[in-house]
């Protein structure tokens, strides 16, 4: 049983270099472009789940907070928001890079759950076409400046994402300090969810035996999916490093991880609950990523 602890425990440190230089790239990027992407997704009004696809493929939770917090204040269309919370990864790519043999499967997967996010994006906005009208004209008049002045959306840049730090440079004044503490943090965050993770699934395989633990999640069942899809709605970066560890270890589908990934939306369901005082609403958007992830990672299943 020792054994097993310090396996899991060294293997999980040699991926903490890699993690950490990983997150400082994210860190940089979302310094640099995050207000500008910020501005691109308000603007961009029927082409927002195109663009929404795009930028939820980046790996972080940002912008699934972001879009929340957009979309609970009218500026972006259902279809926009829900493209961003299913092409969003959170932690898998980064976690799936400490894995040198693993890195094959990044472009697959982001280039599957781009196009889910495209197509269920541009189909739910077609779906709901005229309860869109109403945001499409808000997004028209705000863009013009001509938005009512009781309307504070500059609230948004305030957003705050994963382990404390604030979305956008403009919301606080941001050292380069933070630059490397923010990623340090989160990695060592990760570090625990992955140890977590490793241990539980070495430890069950060690007991049970490696066929009963695939048993436990249902393996080539026609119900894994909606397993996976499940844990993917918990709104913390820890499911998708769930995930993506039982994929790894071949105790799940590709199927069942893109339907798991489709549904881990990060923080932003988070940030949705808080903010949309509309109940039936956030049931609406979590209902419709519920079904798409599990219909789609089906699909793959069965077909591919």
């Amino acid at each position: 049983m020792q054994e097993i602890f310090l396996d899991a425990l060294i293997d999980t440190i040699k991926m903490i270099p890699f993690l950490l230089f990983v997150y400082i790239i994210i860190e940089i990027i979302e310094y640099k472009f995050g207000n500008l992407i910020k501005e691109k997704i308000q603007k961009a009004g029927y082409a927002g789940p195109a663009l929404g696809a795009l930028v939820g493929s980046f790996p972080q939770c940002g912008f699934s907070v972001v879009t929340a917090a957009l979309y609970t204040q009218k500026l972006v269309t259902i279809g926009t928001f829900l493209a961003v919370l299913l092409s969003t990864s959170d932690e898998a790519i980064p976690v799936i890079l400490s894995y040198p043999d693993k890195t094959s499967l990044i472009l697959p997967i982001i280039l599957t759950k781009i196009f889910i996010a495209l197509v269920a994006g541009y189909a739910v906005d077609l779906i709901f076409k005229k309860s869109n009208k109403k945001i499409l004209a808000h997004i028209d008049i705000y863009n013009k400046g001509n938005d009512d002045s009781s309307h504070h959306h500059e609230s948004i840049v305030e957003k705050i994402a994963c382990c404390g730090h604030c979305i956008n440079a403009s919301a606080k004044k941001f050292s380069y300090k933070e630059i490397f503490f923010h990623p340090l943090i989160h990695t060592f965050k990760i570090f625990i969810f992955i140890l977590i993770a490793t241990l539980f699934i070495n430890f069950s395989i060690f007991y049970i035996g490696e066929e009963n633990f695939a048993n436990l999640f249902l393996v080539n069942s026609f119900w894994q999916p909606f397993i996976a899809a499940l844990i993917g709605l918990i709104p913390n970066c820890a499911a998708s490093v769930v995930i993506t560890q039982l994929y790894i270890n071949g105790v799940i589908s590709y199927g069942s991880i893109i339907s798991g990934l489709c549904a881990s939306g990060g923080l932003g369901i988070l940030v949705l609950f808080r903010e949309d005082k509309n109940k039936k609403d956030i049931f609406k958007v979590i209902g419709l990523l519920f079904v798409v992830s599990v219909v789609t990672g089906l699909i793959i299943q069965y077909l591919f």
